[in-house]
């Protein structure tokens, strides 16, 4: 075996004893169970942008957009909450593999209930997917804790313990009254983000960085997948129904662009590096609500334009051009904020994204097609301008003395054909 082949793992066995994983291994990949997992949660993505669609079509944002941040919510949690586990203990063994397939069943559930808790605050269903899926996380922080002594040991049952008493407080949406269901969801979410920054006050796990920088940005593609998808079905059903082409053309042209743009923006600078420490993973793990939930917006809103350009939508030109570039900007400021401006040198390269962002809001007053394909092509010349700053960046004297990794120059962000 040569020097850089990857060192080969035991085969997977009945049980193994479920020991940290460590953040210095070498040529640490997502799994095939974790882009399987992944791949199910785009059931639910799906659900929850659906059901975003009906609302704003209808002239119901008030009630859509709430709706839509509960659910994408509990969709983002369940699969943080997994990823995070499972970079620091994933044993890849039979036991690990069959309580992961539970989780996904509990995900597929929770799909299954979105549309009772979207439309009639029925949280049943949706509960009990997430009980599902939180019995079996908590099995394995538990297992975790029973091969684990000392200050892990600590960590993994505070996790068992915070993860099963926040489920028994997610009870309130299911017994309290209608009007109350907001608010116990708000409090709710911040006591289960609290979770993890009290489990490891005393000992952080031991996930790895490039581990989970790669799950992010494969659900970053998986979201962007999704929105292509919806904005594809829709558009195939209004040209199905020999609506008129003239209308739909520049919203699949700018949503194509936007769609685009988003891809390269996020994967224009690595970020493993710039997770070094808890409070900065997470920040920007954190933050990544705000990336995920804008991106499959995006899709949402195009689904939107297309219905209101064919009639189908009890919505005006500005209101239906608004559901595509609000979530396209909040995208390009949240990807700024939280994960691209580690990476910028300068205040040109630091002001092109937060600018575009208010640029492609700025679309907004052309209305209908007109104002996606305007953002569409801000987008597009958001990267170009990104992928010109960053090649006229000089090797040296751009603050790069200032970089805490510049002990690592074999693993300095190359930005060739970055940008934005």
């Amino acid at each position: 075996m040569s020097e850089d082949s990857p060192p080969a793992r035991p085969p997977s066995g009945l049980l193994r004893r479920m020991a940290e994983r460590g953040r210095d291994e070498e040529h640490r990949t997502a799994t095939p169970l974790e882009l399987f997992f992944d791949l199910c949660f785009v059931v639910a993505v799906a659900q929850a942008g659906r059901q975003l669609v009906h609302s704003l079509a209808e002239g119901h944002p008030g009630h859509g957009i709430p709706g839509y941040l509960m659910m994408f919510f509990a969709i983002w949690w369940a699969w943080v909450n997994f990823t995070w586990f499972s970079s620091a203990y994933d044993t890849d063994d039979v036991l690990y593999r069959v309580v992961t397939l539970v989780q996904i069943a509990g995900v597929l559930i929770l799909a299954a209930g979105i549309p009772r808790a979207f439309n009639d605050s029925d949280f049943s269903l949706v509960w009990f997917g997430y009980l599902v899926m939180r019995l079996a996380l908590v099995s394995q922080w538990l297992r975790a804790a029973r091969a684990c002594t000392g200050a892990e040991r600590g960590t993994a049952l505070r996790y068992a313990i915070g993860v099963s008493l926040c489920q028994v407080g997610w009870l309130g949406v299911l017994l309290l009254p209608d009007h109350a269901k907001p608010w116990v969801f708000l409090v709710m979410a911040l006591v289960e983000m609290a979770v993890p920054a009290l489990a490891e006050r005393d000992r952080p796990t031991a996930w790895h960085p490039r581990h989970i920088a790669e799950r992010y940005g494969l659900f970053t593609i998986i979201v962007l997948g999704e929105t292509v998808a919806a904005a594809t079905v829709a558009v195939q059903s209004a040209v199905d129904e020999q609506e008129a082409l003239d209308a739909l053309l520049p919203i699949a042209a700018g949503g194509l662009l936007l769609i685009f743009a988003a891809y390269w923006i996020y994967f224009a600078v690595p970020i493993h590096l710039h997770l070094a420490s808890n409070r900065q993973a997470f920040l920007w793990g954190y933050g990544h609500y705000l990336v995920f939930g804008s991106a499959a917006a995006i899709g949402a809103g195009i689904e939107v334009a297309v219905e209101q350009a064919t009639g189908k939508a009890h919505i005006s030109d500005v209101a239906a051009a608004a559901c595509v570039t609000v979530p396209a900007a909040l995208f390009m400021f949240s990807v700024w904020l939280i994960h691209s401006r580690h990476h910028k040198r300068g205040p040109a390269q630091q002001l092109v994204l937060p600018l575009a962002a208010l640029a492609v809001l700025a679309c907004t007053c052309a209305g209908g097609a007109a104002a996606v394909l305007l953002a569409g092509l801000v987008g597009a010349l958001t990267v170009a301008l990104g992928v010109t700053l960053a090649a006229r960046r000089p090797e040296t004297g751009t603050g790069d003395e200032d970089d805490p990794d510049r002990s690592k120059p074999s693993e300095r962000p190359q930005q060739a054909g970055g940008g934005a």
